[in-house]
Formats: structure tokens, C-alpha cells, sequence
């Protein structure tokens, strides 16, 4: 009897615990969910009559390449026969190495000029009309300048991710209050106490800022980056290809991915500023 006592109140904790939970998270959950239906509702429907040549999103599971390129992720048969997990790590890697270089040069460079205004004045030309350029269009000028492609890649990558954490590094450091600095002055604070306990806490929400806009961007420049890389495995190259060979239904696959991987992305980098910045 105390057992059946005991799995009845066990049972109507897990119930309370889901209606609390849906209650708190529903309509962010179901809302959202609403959304996406509608929108494949409307993608199939004007597929099916023609009003667009893409292919519904159902060719995603009724097309056999793109079926299996679905259900098996893990897929490795050697040289760019792979599936779109080992695609998009390979990816991943070229944006991670090419992010961070971004996120050195760009904090560095940011808080040497957002604390010289000298050197701010000789460099702000120059930046503004380098991150004008499009990602595409460093393509052939990498090429031309770096002979390997593996490079010239990573550097489309930090070429687009490097400006909105410079600039947003910039900003921060140039609005560290004046008292701050008042005071530092009065203290007679060391340089290097000035820059661990006044600079780099005032200047992390806008430096976070950057950081979260890059990894956008520097994920964004990930086709650019590989068609420079002719043959490699990578899921910009992969959907340049497959665009060539004219199989839609595995760019649109692809084109999921990206938008998944970007999503996650984004959250991870939000969740990190969380974590090190909780009162922002």
C-alpha cells in the first residue's frame, strides 16, 4: 500500500512538473512550432503547383541522395564521399581557426586604438574601408596573395569576422567613465592593474557584443571561404558542387545545416556571456 502511495505521489510530482513546465515555456515552444508548419505548408503547396522551381521540402526524404545524406550523417567512404557531418565539422574547423585569429587582432587592435586616439585617427580610414568589402570579393584577391588554399580560406574567414569585434572593442574601451579613469589616475593604479580591473570589465559587454556578431558572420562566410578550395571536404564546397551538379534537394539539406550549426552557434556564444557576464 506505502508503494502504491509512493509511485501515485511520484507520478503527480511528473505531472505538476510538466504542466509547471509548459506553462512557464509553451508559447515558446508552440508558437515557434506554428511558424516553421506554416512555412513548409506554403513551400510545398507552391512547389507542387509549379509557382516555384525549388523542390519541396519533401524531395528532402523522397529524393534517394538526399534521403541517405539525411539518415546517415556519418557516412565516410573516403575522399569527398562523406556525409554532411564530417562536411560540416571540416567547416567548423577552418571557422574556428579563422574566428580566433579575428578575436585576437580584433580585441587587440581594439583596445589599442580605443585608448590612443592618435592611432585611432591614422587607422579608422583604413578599417572603414576594408570592412566595406564583401567576403566574395577577398576571394580572388587571396588567392592571388596567399598560394595555399587552406589559407586563403581561413582568411576570407577572419577577413569578415575580425571588423565587428574591433570596432565593438573600440567602442567599449572608449566608454569607460571618466571617474574611472579619475580615479585610477588618483591611485596611481599600475598599467597593468588598470587593464585587468577598470579596461577589460568595462569594455566586456561591448567586446561580447562583437564576439557574438563575428561568429554570425564568420559561419556566413563559410561558402565564400571554401569555393576558394577546390575539392576539399567542407560544406561550402559541398553545396557549391552539388549546385553545379545541379542536385537542389541536397543544397536546400545543406542549407538546413547552416542554418542549424549557425543557430547553435549564436546560443553557445550567448550562453558564454551569460555565464562570465550574469548581471548584463
Amino acid at each position: 500500500m506505502v508503494a502504491k502511495a509512493g509511485t501515485r505521489s511520484s507520478g503527480n510530482t511528473f505531472s505538476e512538473s510538466m504542466r509547471s513546465f509548459w506553462k512557464k515555456n509553451g508559447q515558446g515552444i508552440l508558437l515557434p512550432a506554428i511558424g516553421i508548419i506554416s512555412f513548409l505548408v506554403i513551400w510545398q503547396f507552391l512547389s507542387s503547383t509549379g509557382i516555384t522551381r525549388l523542390p519541396a521540402p519533401s524531395s528532402i526524404f523522397t529524393e534517394k541522395r538526399t534521403r541517405e545524406l539525411l539518415f546517415y550523417p556519418f557516412l565516410d567512404r573516403g575522399g569527398l564521399d562523406k556525409g554532411l557531418f564530417w562536411q560540416t565539422l571540416a567547416s567548423l574547423t577552418r571557422v574556428a581557426q579563422g574566428y580566433t585569429a579575428a578575436a585576437i587582432v580584433g580585441i587587440g587592435l581594439g583596445i589599442l586604438v580605443g585608448t590612443k586616439p592618435k592611432v585611432n585617427q591614422a587607422l579608422d580610414p583604413i578599417f572603414q574601408f576594408l570592412r566595406m568589402i564583401a567576403p566574395l570579393a577577398w576571394v580572388p584577391i587571396t588567392l592571388i596573395a596567399l598560394p595555399n588554399v587552406q589559407l586563403a580560406a581561413i582568411f576570407v574567414i577572419f577577413i569578415t569576422a575580425v571588423w565587428p569585434i574591433l570596432i565593438n572593442t573600440t567602442v567599449g574601451v572608449q566608454q569607460i567613465p571618466q571617474d574611472y579613469k579619475n580615479v585610477a589616475r588618483v591611485l596611481k593604479i599600475s598599467p597593468r592593474k588598470y587593464f585587468l580591473k577598470i579596461l577589460i570589465p568595462s569594455a566586456l559587454p561591448y567586446i561580447f557584443t562583437g564576439l557574438r556578431i563575428a561568429i554570425g558572420l564568420a559561419w556566413l562566410a563559410i561558402i565564400a571561404a571554401e569555393i576558394v578550395m577546390s575539392g576539399v571536404v567542407g560544406i561550402g564546397f559541398f553545396i557549391w558542387d552539388a549546385y553545379q551538379q545541379n542536385y537542389v534537394s541536397e543544397v536546400i539539406l545543406a542549407v538546413i545545416y547552416i542554418g542549424a550549426v549557425g543557430l547553435m552557434l549564436d546560443r553557445l556564444m550567448a550562453l558564454l556571456q551569460r555565464l562570465i557576464l550574469p548581471n548584463q
